[in-house]
């Protein structure tokens, strides 16, 4: 289930943008993990957060780098070739250089469509322009399409098949335009390679193709024609979806499968599609690919997803439709850090582009070569363990904590500088229990200066927390603020929690 992501910032430092649902919503988790690959090789290093990379018709990795680099890299020697360095790119945080795709016949029509944000007026776009290729360079700018766009949720993934174009919008932290079929934001949008919209689109005139996303970040074509993205939920429900003409997948009422009784009327009425697969806790799924190949043992006819949460390469099984996922086995783990994007050479081998010195790192990340391109050539597998059997040796409270929390603020609750408070130096956490609860429970907006420093990032309404969940997670973070702080009692949770149902 999705639940409505208010804009706000955290006035009190606690959880952000990963928090997820407690243990009764967990659902389709994976019984194993097949870790640990016999033939891994680094192929290009120092990277500056790689957030897009596909195999070119020179046999060369193209990559588009968030700062605006366009680039190529030569996987047997490592050599890199600037192509286009962009100067009208903006990036902070999520925004900059977020997609990019090469024509799917490239001799008759050399183009390379790249969607990047641009700021006019003080005010934040997302722009579609296809460039064509010649030789070492890229040229002939084409501006195809500007949307809005907003600190996240730009989306931004492009996909070109049988000639036309597929972008990804994200709903720009909009709670109303997924819905709205007149807005671009946070849909999947169809043109011709020049703009122009096919005339067998949904909507005569409208490039839209399928709406009520919130923020895609993987899509890919199988070799049958089908359609499948990956996108980030709110605090839970982050999805795999096959996609269809003129059909409405739920965001901001349904998240994951319709469960609420919200939820299955709005179904009802609109006749939303369940996603393939939805996970919860959420794994902050990126890149998207389709493999094909006999080379890698097991993995054809499988979807390729990468995670930036989850730190890890899956292998989603297909059935023989590609409407089903009949297994999900996950390799690397906390093995290279945050992962961006993939993409598969013709001969079956796996490239992985890592995102360890984006705006959001985790512990132990960056390396001193990162960010990198990783070349996988063969899987082994070692014996099954538990996803979650990292986390089992510490209490409940510290697993919810990492499950919820740390994604944002940290194993240690320091939080990450100008975007997630610090845990351990919010004197309210501490000293409000009350406020605390209420805040939590009700979400807020911001910005809000805590201790000199102004965050604008944003934190959505945790009510469908159970009451002991929410105790147990509290009680853990207030002790990060201090040693001394004492327990909130359980007749506290459910008294604010009523205050607020009236």
């Amino acid at each position: 289930m999705k639940y409505i992501f208010l804009n706000f910032v955290l006035a009190i430092g606690i959880f952000g943008y990963f928090f997820v649902l407690p243990e009764s919503k967990i659902k389709d988790q994976p019984k194993d993990i097949k870790q640990v690959s016999t033939e891994v090789k680094t192929v290009a290093r120092n990277l500056s957060v790689p957030w897009e990379i596909a195999w070119g018709p020179d046999n060369k990795i193209w990559i588009a780098e968030q700062h605006g680099l366009i680039s190529r890299i030569d996987p047997l020697t490592g050599k890199k070739e600037i192509l286009l360095k962009l100067n009208d790119v903006w990036q902070l945080r999520t925004t900059g250089l977020l997609g990019m795709a090469l024509h799917s016949d490239m001799k008759k029509n050399p183009y390379v469509f790249l969607d990047y944000t641009i700021e006019k007026d003080k005010k934040k776009y997302s722009r579609l322009v296809r460039y064509t290729w010649a030789k070492d360079t890229l040229l002939n700018a084409k501006v195809l399409m500007e949307i809005p766009a907003a600190l996240g949720h730009n989306g931004s993934r492009i996909v070109v098949n049988k000639g036309l174009v597929y972008w990804a919008t994200g709903d720009a932290m909009s709670m109303v335009d997924s819905q709205d079929p007149k807005t671009p934001n946070g849909k999947i949008l169809r043109m011709n390679s020049d703009g122009s919209v096919p005339a067998d689109n949904p909507m005569k005139g409208n490039p839209v193709w399928a709406w009520g996303f919130r923020n895609i970040q993987g899509m890919v074509f199988s070799n049958s024609g089908q359609l499948y993205t990956s996108e980030h939920g709110d605090t839970n429900d982050d999805e795999v979806n096959l996609i269809n003409k003129s059909r409405n997948y739920g965001w901001p009422t349904v998240q994951g499968f319709a469960e609420s009784v919200a939820e299955t009327s709005f179904k009802g009425l609109n006749s939303t599609v369940d996603p393939l697969k939805a996970w919860t806790p959420t794994i902050g799924p990126a890149g998207l690919d389709y493999y094909s190949s006999d080379k890698i043992s097991g993995l054809k006819n499988s979807l390729l997803l990468v995670s930036l949460k989850g730190k890890s390469l899956r292998a989603l099984k297909l059935d023989n439709e590609g409407k089903k996922i009949l297994a999900e086995d996950i390799y690397f783990e906390n093995k290279f850090g945050r992962i961006r994007d993939l993409c598969v050479s013709p001969a079956g081998d796996i490239y992985l582009a890592t995102s360890n010195r984006d705006w959001n790192p985790v512990a132990g990340f960056p390396l001193p070569e990162d960010d990198r391109i990783i070349k996988i050539s063969n899987l082994s597998k070692s014996d099954p363990q538990n996803s979650l059997s990292s986390m089992a040796a510490g209490s409940k409270a510290e697993t919810l904590y990492l499950q919820y929390c740390a994604s944002c603020h940290k194993e240690n609750g320091l939080g990450v500088k100008g975007t997630f408070p610090s845990l351990q130096n919010s004197q309210t956490v501490v000293l409000n229990p009350k406020e605390l609860i209420k805040k939590v429970l009700m979400g807020s907006t911001g910005p809000a200066t805590i201790n000199g420093v102004t965050y604008d990032s944003a934190m959505p309404s945790f009510a469908f927390m159970k009451d002991e969940d929410l105790l147990d997670i509290l009680t853990y973070i207030r002790s990060m603020g201090s040693s001394h702080a004492i327990p909130i009692k359980p007749e506290l949770v459910k008294q604010v929690r009523s205050s607020l149902n009236k």
